[in-house]
């Protein structure tokens, strides 16, 4: 299960985390509706990744220092560095193939 992060401890968790992938979101968003069910799927299958999603209503600084210009955008993470970002939504199985590859 994806856990909630916002600007307070966004950068400490992320850090935290060997791999990580950050879906930013808004509850307004038709798209990030559909993705919301295949990335928590995601989540309970690559158990050596860690899941986290951000709301760019309510964590506005780091949606800002993320360059997030459209949602659903998805940061991969490596190390608390960024090492991929997918922008829209997709099927799971293209979403796991662009995670998987941004990790390598």
């Amino acid at each position: 299960m994806p856990t909630e992060l916002n600007d307070s401890n966004f950068d400490a968790e992320v850090k935290k985390a060997d791999k990580s992938v950050v879906d930013f979101w808004a509850e307004w968003c038709g798209p990030c509706k559909m993705l919301g069910p295949r990335f928590e799927e995601l989540s309970k299958e690559m158990k050596d990744v860690s899941f986290f999603k951000v709301n760019v209503d309510e964590a506005e600084e780091t949606a800002a220092s993320h360059e997030i210009m459209s949602i659903p955008t998805l940061i991969i993470f490596k190390k608390g560095v960024q090492v991929g970002k997918v922008i829209g939504a997709m099927s799971k199985d293209a979403l796991k193939e662009k995670i998987l590859h941004a990790l390598k």
